[in-house]
């Protein structure tokens, strides 16, 4: 009789720092309908993962969902999967790291549901090489990754019909395949049509196996979904028929099988993730590139050439994304202190120590066809963590009121060294090398980086929105189609709001604007700059005393005059001391030249004070010859202004930026154009502020301005 096993494995997450209101809405679209659908189908088994999160918030706001879940879990029904509990990329955090959040996890199972899991969900599907021995180490005997790893290393569909054991240095370990068909249809082809395709495939073979791994909010959250999954019944349909066609086809847990069945033999994965993911980690203009060619060949058929097709690999987004370095790289250096609270043979403090596992998430690490690093809560949340763990860390190693240090360090591994400030009140991260700006600005007492503002670049499905829009697509079809297919709009316009900057968006950025440049083209970042200062090299001194320490940061550069680029200097000052969490910046502008020279001087600051969407708790004000209030993503331009505040009283942050000038003031919302699981939507990711000043720089003779910000944490 022929015979198939069919596992399916279930994974469900939301990140750290989403809004309770995703939440609340994951659970009633997928989580609360998939776990009531399970109660009426008892003969279907699975595999379930939730991520801990996801667990934390279900723990805090529907108990009875996990007491249901345990029911299941208990009559064998359910087996549960650990995993990373914060949902990491594992290869990308220390291993001691690795270790600590998968027997977190461990435990959690453990004690909620009496479960003991021996396999685990790997989050993204990130493998690489090493990971055997780490899993090893955390008691995991088998996890699930996607069938392109095992083509990438020759194998085809034919050898994937169970599960193959890989090692690294004598550790082994049990992986996997989803199946990137099954992915694909599940739920969006006919149940019937679906149990029909897995007839085709059975055979006599008692150890013929398909795994279908993949996301729970496919089932309700992803567009179209809830109404064909739960509306219109597929799921109770696809369920009954795995139950009415149990003779032949055998549904149950991904860990039973491997403790029914051996291995189809053994195996060596390439580093990899899934086909989508490994596309996304490309450049843009490389990764589009890959796109036309992976689907040609797909319109070709021409699977004996896809399978060795493969993009980049999740590190890549390390140089891809600027903001994500600073994130993966400001996570390690947290994780260094964190580990120094530990004596030797000791655990570091656990309060720190979780919130810094937290801030290993992996959402705002990376982006595809999810926000991701687009997502400024979830951002800015990942941020809050990693201060807190700092914070706390500081406080046990420390054990003083108040105190300044700084480093002249290669932070973001890039041979180039950036001045890391560190103080009681405040982190001010330099880079001489790239204008000598200012890219990371902490609030300890409320533990908020000022400066975690993304810069718009361009993507690869921009041209897909481009396309769109000159075929007058339509803003919605309703069809329920894969996350990777459909072309939703969220308003329209989007394609004439796709602006690039030059420049990363940080603060202390040195311009000189050619005449005539407009508060909207600067905006846009289509204006003319005169000097070459805003992202090229400054020489960096310090001096410290009593109050605490003064930085100068200095260019000889040049400013185009006409016919020619006249030589000027720049030199800024930056004023820190260690009980305040403000800051000073003091510049001194120099025409070395024999004649005079006309410039316009300005000073950027981007600041993200989640003060998108018209968030009435956010604002921005400006005083001059007239005072007014605006919303912080309000766009204005105002002359003489004296001072400019910006706050968001939700936060309890308010700042106040005073020229020892009057200047012209203009202030932009910083919006990126960027596709989620709800289609291209526009994201506030910040503000900028500009200072400028018209000045005649006479030979020789100095042109100076203090700039004084001060901060008020109401926390």
């Amino acid at each position: 009789m022929k015979q198939l096993t069919l596992c399916l494995a279930l994974h469900n997450h939301q990140p750290v720092g989403n809004f309770p209101w995703v939440f609340a809405d994951a659970y009633r679209m997928a989580y609360f309908p998939m776990l009531e659908c399970l109660e009426r189908h008892p003969a279907v088994r699975l595999s379930l993962h939730y991520t801990g999160p996801l667990l934390d918030w279900l723990r805090q706001n529907e108990p009875e969902f996990l007491r249901r879940l345990a029911v299941l879990v208990q009559r064998g029904q359910v087996e549960l999967l650990t995993g990373g509990y914060y949902e990491p990329i594992l290869p990308a955090i220390p291993q001691a790291d690795q270790i600590g959040q998968i027997r977190k996890m461990t435990d959690v199972l453990r004690q909620d549901f009496g479960a003991e899991p021996t396999g685990m969900w790997l989050a993204e599907r990130v493998w690489e090489p090493q990971l055997p021995s780490v899993l090893h180490e955390a008691g995991v005997e088998w996890t699930i990754v996607d069938d392109a790893h095992f083509k990438m290393s020759g194998l085809d569909d034919a050898d994937l019909t169970g599960y193959f054991v890989t090692e690294d240095q004598g550790n082994s370990l049990k992986v996997f395949a989803t199946s990137k068909r099954l992915r694909y249809i599940i739920p969006w082809m006919k149940a019937e049509e679906i149990v029909s395709e897995l007839a085709g495939v059975a055979t006599a073979d008692p150890s013929l196996v398909l795994v279908m791994g993949d996301d729970g909010e496919k089932f309700g959250v992803w567009p179209g979904t809830h109404e064909l999954c739960w509306k219109n019944g597929w799921m109770d349909r696809f369920l009954s028929l795995l139950e009415e066609q149990s003779r032949w086809l055998h549904v149950m847990p991904v860990g039973e099988y491997a403790r029914q069945f051996p291995a189809r033999g053994r195996v060596y994965l390439p580093t990899a993730s899934y086909s989508e993911m490994m596309e996304w980690a490309l450049p843009a203009e490389a990764a589009g590139q890959f796109h036309n060619v992976y689907h040609e060949m797909e319109a070709a058929h021409r699977e004996d050439v896809i399978r060795f097709l493969r993009g980049g690999f999740w590190r890549n987004f390390l140089a891809k994304y600027e903001e994500v370095n600073t994130m993966h790289k400001k996570m390690l250096r947290v994780h260094r202190k964190v580990y120094a609270t530990a004596p030797l043979g000791s655990q570091p403090d656990a309060m720190a120590l979780d919130e810094l596992w937290q801030a290993q998430c992996n959402c705002p690490y990376w982006h595809g066809v999810f926000g991701g690093v687009y997502m400024t809560d979830v951002r800015t949340a990942t941020f809050h963590h990693l201060i807190q763990s700092e914070n706390r860390a500081d406080y046990l190693l420390r054990h003083g009121e108040s105190w300044l240090s700084y480093d002249l360090t290669d932070f973001d591994y890039d041979s180039k060294d950036e001045l890391l400030i560190e103080t009681s009140r405040a982190n001010y991260y330099l880079t001489p090398a790239l204008g000598g700006t200012l890219f990371e600005w902490d609030l300890r007492k409320l533990a908020h980086n000022l400066v975690s503002v993304l810069t718009r670049r361009p993507e690869a499905y921009h041209s897909t929105l481009r396309q769109a829009a000159e075929a007058s697509s339509e803003v919605s079809t309703g069809e329920a189609k894969t996350i990777h297919e459909m072309v939703m709009l969220k308003e329209r316009g989007l394609e004439k709001r796709l602006h690039y900057d030059w420049y990363r968006r940080t603060c202390l950025i040195d311009h000189f604007l050619q005449p005539g440049t407009t508060p909207a083209a600067f905006a846009a970042c289509i204006y003319g700059e005169a000097g070459d200062f805003v992202n090229q090299p400054y020489q960096v001194s310090r001096e410290s005393d009593d109050g605490g320490l003064t930085v100068t940061l200095r260019r000889d550069g040049h400013v185009w005059d006409g016919p020619e680029f006249r030589p000027v200097q720049v030199v800024k000052q930056l004023r820190i001391r260690p009980d305040v969490a403000g800051l000073s910046v003091t510049y001194r502008i120099t025409n070395p030249s024999e004649r005079p020279l006309v410039v316009t001087f300005g000073t950027e600051f981007n600041l993200n004070l989640l003060g998108g969407g018209g968030n009435p708790a956010a604002f921005s004000r400006f005083v001059g010859a007239t005072s007014r209030a605006q919303h912080f993503d309000a766009d204005w331009a105002m002359t003489a202004v004296r001072e400019v505040t910006c706050g968001n009283e939700h936060l309890g942050i308010e700042i106040s930026f005073v020229p020892s000038q009057p200047a012209q003031a203009w202030w932009a919302s910083i919006d990126s154009i960027s596709s989620s699981e709800g289609g291209f939507e526009r994201v506030h990711q910040g503000a900028s502020l500009l200072f400028s000043w018209p000045v005649e720089l006479r030979p020789s003779e100095p042109w100076t301005v203090t700039v004084v910000a001060r901060c008020t944490e109401k926390g």
